[in-house]
């Protein structure tokens, strides 16, 4: 059975940058709230309720439901109290009436204040006005208090229909249609049929069709325009109506084609008995090749009126009861979702998902033209380096820019042999300045999130920059490195503006328990210092797109980049990891690893190389560079594809090392079992090491994400964004 909530999650992933907000009108209906907690990781859900009813309805009614996803979903939410929003109901109301006037109508304001007050009103009201994308009802709404309504506020088309997608089970003849697909259309929404609004109808089921299934899964839309009467449109469109339709196809289908090359593999054939368009006898037939217009089984059918698209529709859901089913409609540019009332917490998901893909990949939407639900601050994100600095700019989770502001060795030759924080003035104007040039100031921004720097060990998080962080940084206490500069900058460019600065999860991040410092030497213990920053931020993103936080979930992270290093998530705490920056752990494209004891004092000592050289060696200048003098990792992947033996047995001995590094962490988990491996960093893009590491854990009971790249400037971003949306209280740094 072809799996389409799969292939929703991964188009939809592909596609969006951003999550609509979605608001649902029944959130008294307990099948509507499991289906809007299990989609937070696609859309932001507003609930029209307030959130100790909606919680009470938890309680009572999703007792078998996972409480740690339910909880998530619902800490993902906004609550809307109507008789609490006296403003919004003022607006809605305003709106209404203006609306009501431009057809005709008139009303009162008292008489539209109660009438937006109602939750179906107020859910359309919100997407009409901007502050929602999507409204989604009828589970429990009558179609005249929901349905009718919707389409007359939020039509974008003068042709308006609805289809009905059905993926069947592997117990229905499957000859009969391509992968068990089929989509439904029919021609109720529409007051009045004519041979143009049939044409119309047919084209837009079918692009529907087209808009949610890849083409190496239907190659082909065949849709068929069903006819069974001889009488006209009153049991039904006449022969000759559906021939007339049928001429003005190449039309409509020409149109369709101008806005995209994938509604050109559409073929639709009028006047098709529903018998023939249903039966396998005649799918034999279609598929024979007789017919020339209309290559191949249907997949879509276009009914005759309402009565036989509901009939349909009715008929498979109760013939196969384990089908994926869901409604989609076409005309309103994805800004409604209209729900039966026998509906399943799946087919809710379904349908959002169907709208929200189609909002992401065909229509032009960026946000929520309004932050009234959910405020998206905006945050700037500063990530300094050896020779550039880094800046994003982000208003809730959409990025508006990223730029890399790079320092030429002129301009940095002044601070040479100094403090890092000499260079402290020349890069916040480098900021400064082209904030200015992009039309921004600090006024426009809500907080500021550095890159921390060298600090002393402290747990993970968000720290509102302090005196005690200030001094620590500014001073080098704890060594000198560019990252130190991110939280001296972002502190100064919010001074005296009542904003607040952050870093967050710097490289010094330890969480690990004494057993992990201890070694076999007195004077040695073991410190930590990692990636800490895409470590957290990918846990996070796992943990979110599992639908529950970080403190439930046990993880293993490998973050594959020029260092590499390994670490345990137990339950939202860093419990462990190799010390990469200190020569620990696998090998990588500039860094040794963990080398033979013995050997490495004969290396140290055979009076070759000096202190300063072997630590390079150890850090900087082994690893790939080493072995194949380069840490090009394109490069190295392109040589290990055409065969290179040299190329392909280092790169071999990397992945093998990695793979060692992450089963060596599972007694960190004190015998619980570890959820996922995730596989981060740039080296994560690189195929054959990646499928090597798979291969040598393929044993092991869990499974592994690959999550490519280092997304540190977005990981900035969603440390501060927890904060500022309550999510997690900033921490506070302090000495030890």
């Amino acid at each position: 059975m072809y799996d389409i909530e799969r292939s929703f999650d991964q188009q939809i992933l592909a596609t969006s940058k951003s999550r609509p907000t979605v608001v649902f009108i029944e959130p008294q209906d307990p099948r509507v709230i499991e289906a809007a907690c299990h989609l937070t990781r696609f859309i932001r859900p507003v609930f029209l309720a307030s959130e100790q009813e909606v919680r009470r309805i938890v309680a009572g009614c999703l007792g078998a439901s996972d409480p740690d996803r339910l909880n998530w979903g619902l800490s993902e939410s906004t609550f809307v109290e109507i008789a609490q929003c006296p403003e919004l109901v003022e607006k809605f109301a305003q709106g209404y009436r203006e609306y009501l006037r431009n057809t005709g109508q008139e009303l009162s304001l008292a008489e539209a204040r109660a009438l937006v007050s109602q939750p179906n009103l107020f859910g359309i009201c919100a997407v009409k006005f901007g502050h929602a994308d999507t409204v989604v009802g009828g589970a429990i709404h009558e179609t005249k208090d929901y349905f009718r309504p919707m389409v007359r506020m939020l039509a974008k088309d003068p042709f308006v229909c609805e289809a009905g997608v059905f993926v069947l089970p592997d117990d229905h003849p499957s000859e009969i249609f391509p992968h068990n697909i089929v989509v439904f259309g029919d021609v109720g929404v529409n007051a009045t049929m004519t041979p143009d609004s049939l044409a119309r109808i047919a084209v837009a089921t079918s692009a529907v069709a087209r808009d949610l299934f890849p083409e190496d899964i239907l190659p082909q839309i065949n849709a068929a325009i069903v006819s069974y009467s001889d009488r006209g449109s009153d049991e039904g469109p006449s022969p000759e109506m559906v021939r007339q339709a049928t001429d003005l196809l190449p039309a409509y289908l020409a149109e369709r084609h101008a806005r995209g090359d994938r509604y050109k593999s559409i073929h639709i054939q009028g006047e098709v008995k529903i018998n023939a368009a249903l039966s396998q006898r005649s799918a034999m037939y279609y598929r024979a090749g007789k017919n020339d217009v209309w290559p191949g089984s249907p997949n879509v059918i276009i009914c005759p009126n309402l009565d036989m698209g509901n009939l349909l529709y009715h008929i498979y859901a109760t013939r196969f009861p384990q089908a994926k089913k869901f409604p989609v409609l076409f005309g309103l540019r994805f800004a409604g979702v209209d729900l039966p009332m026998d509906c399943t917490p799946e087919d809710v998901r379904l349908a959002v998902k169907a709208s929200v893909l189609r909002l992401h990949k065909y229509g032009e939407w960026t946000q929520t033209p309004k932050d009234t639900f959910f405020r998206s601050f905006r945050v700037l994100a500063i990530n300094p380096g050896s020779t550039s600095t880094k800046i994003a700019v982000y208003e809730g989770e959409r990025e508006r820019f990223t730029q890399e502001l790079k320092h030429t060795a002129e301009e940095l030759h002044p601070f040479d042999g100094k403090p890092i924080t000499a260079q402290f003035h020349f890069r916040k104007d480098a900021i400064e300045s082209f904030l200015h040039e992009n039309g921004l100031d600090i006024a426009d921004i809500d907080a500021v999130s550095g890159r921390g720097g060298l600090l002393h060990p402290m747990p993970h998080g968000a720290f509102e920059v302090n005196e005690a962080m200030l001094e620590d940084l500014s001073t080098g206490a704890h060594g000198q490195h560019a990252s130190n500069l991110g939280g001296l900058i972002a502190h100064d460019l919010v001074a005296g503006s009542g904003k607040p600065a952050f870093i967050v999860d710097p490289v010094v991040v330890d969480e690990v328990a004494d057993r992990v410092k201890i070694t076999g030497v007195k004077a040695i213990r073991r410190k930590v210092i990692s990636h800490a920053l895409n470590q957290i931020a990918t846990a996070h993103r796992y943990a979110e797109d599992r639908g529950v936080p970080y403190e439930k979930v046990n993880v293993i992270v490998a973050h594959l980049g020029g260092g590499i290093t390994v670490g345990a998530h137990k339950r939202g705490r860093y419990i462990d990891v190799n010390d990469g920056l200190g020569g620990e752990g696998p090998m990588s494209p500039e860094r040794a690893g963990s080398l033979p004891g013995f050997t490495l004092v004969d290396y140290c000592f055979s009076g070759q190389h000096t202190k300063d050289e072997v630590k390079k060696k150890l850090v900087g200048k082994g690893g790939l560079l080493d072995l194949l003098g380069t840490t090009n990792m394109m490069e190295l992947e392109q040589r290990y594809l055409a065969g290179e033996a040299e190329v392909i047995a280092v790169m071999d001995a990397m992945a093998y090392q990695i793979a060692k590094e992450i089963t060596s962490l599972w007694p960190a988990f004190d015998g619980e079992p570890v959820d996922q491996i995730l596989i981060t960093g740039g080296i994560a893009r690189c195929k054959p090491t990646v499928a090597y590491i798979k291969k040598c854990l393929s044993a092991l009971p869990a499974e592994i994400t690959v999550y490519p790249g280092e997304n540190e400037m977005l990981a900035l971003v969603m440390g501060a964004l927890r904060v500022l949306t309550g999510k997690e209280a900033a921490k506070v740094y302090g000495r030890p």
